[in-house]
């Protein structure tokens, strides 16, 4: 898989700087992933810069040991002479760096599980088989030297493959995912309780007053087999958080009984609605979410919808319901 990145990446200067990118609203897997890149790229000799146009979520800063994410400009850019992308297969995941590159001769490499990754990189790593991303670099370690996974390094694999699996609890969770999740452990010499409670047990009280009204707003449609979340300007006003507080609440509305697919969606006012959709079903929310200029895993996805939010719900619940009965027919 990484045979032909492994003899590019070592036949390169490494007096060259690397720029590592993860995608805008960055996750556990983004993050984990891009620190444990970086380590891999220092420990070859490279210089290496890593960016994202958002700020790390407050549960992942701790990962930020030896590798400092910052937000690009044109400067810190314009001084790498190669980029890898982590966890997104298109440019536009990645916020400035899209129209920063318009026009520039610099190679680009992408690393990732999602499904159809634009064909404009130099190099891609694209395995939709694998539960992360993270997984993906713990095989690009495997595949050069696993003895260079130090603690800092499996703790943000560790991280990454947890997060975007569901605690392990999602179908795309297999034997080789559990084993890697085992030898991390091994490696770092650490219990899972030590990034199980960074990662989920810090909430704020603004953030549970926020949930407390978004579970209010659950609705139920295609004879409950959807359902229907969402939070508002007003209730972060109301409770004093904030948009990034909403992470998780999406498998609130999908762990009802008989609920297929649940949609989160945060109505951002004039800057539209940003929706989740989750489903536990034959159900493909990434196919549901392309056709509303998103995109994701066949469990998970993201999307976008102009509003308001009742427009939003009933034209993508009726995409929703469209889907399950071509599944039924």
């Amino acid at each position: 898989m990484f045979k032909e990145f492994l003899k590019k990446i070592k036949s390169l200067n490494p007096s060259i700087r690397i720029g590592v990118l993860s995608h805008i609203r960055p996750d556990g897997d983004c993050i984990g992933s891009q620190i444990a890149l970086c380590r891999w790229l220092q420990l070859q000799g490279f210089e290496v810069s890593a960016f994202n146009d958002d700020e790390v979520p407050e549960n992942l800063e701790w990962l930020q040991k030896n590798v400092t994410i910052e937000k690009p400009d044109h400067e810190k850019l314009d001084s790498c002479e190669l980029f890898i992308l982590v966890d997104g297969n298109a440019t536009h995941r990645f916020g400035s760096f899209e129209e920063w590159f318009k026009g520039k001769k610099q190679p680009v490499w992408v690393i990732d599980h999602h499904p159809d990754p634009e064909p404009i990189f130099e190099i891609t790593i694209s395995e939709t088989g694998a539960s992360s991303t993270c997984e993906l670099i713990y095989e690009l370690y495997a595949q050069d030297d696993l003895s260079r996974i130090d603690p800092e390094i499996a703790k943000a694999l560790y991280t990454g493959i947890i997060t975007d699996t569901g605690s392990l609890q999602f179908e795309s969770v297999t034997p080789k995912t559990v084993e890697i999740t085992a030898d991390l452990l091994r490696k770092g010499d650490f219990k899972p309780n030590e990034v199980i409670e960074r990662i989920y047990s810090n909430k704020s009280i603004e953030q549970m007053k926020l949930l407390s009204a978004s579970l209010e707003t659950i609705r139920l449609f295609n004879n409950n087999q959807i359902a229907v979340m969402y939070v508002t300007e007003e209730m972060l006003n109301n409770s004093g958080a904030t948009f990034s507080d909403c992470d998780g609440f999406v498998n609130y509305p999908l762990s009802i009984g008989g609920v297929k697919a649940a949609i989160l969606m945060k109505d951002q006012g004039s800057e539209g609605i940003r929706m989740s959709l989750r489903s536990k079903s034959d159900l493909d929310v990434n196919i549901w979410a392309r056709n509303f200029g998103g995109g994701g895993h066949k469990k998970a996805a993201g999307a976008w919808h102009s509003g308001p939010i009742e427009i939003a719900i009933k034209e993508v619940v009726n995409e929703g319901a469209n889907q399950l009965k071509n599944i039924d027919k």
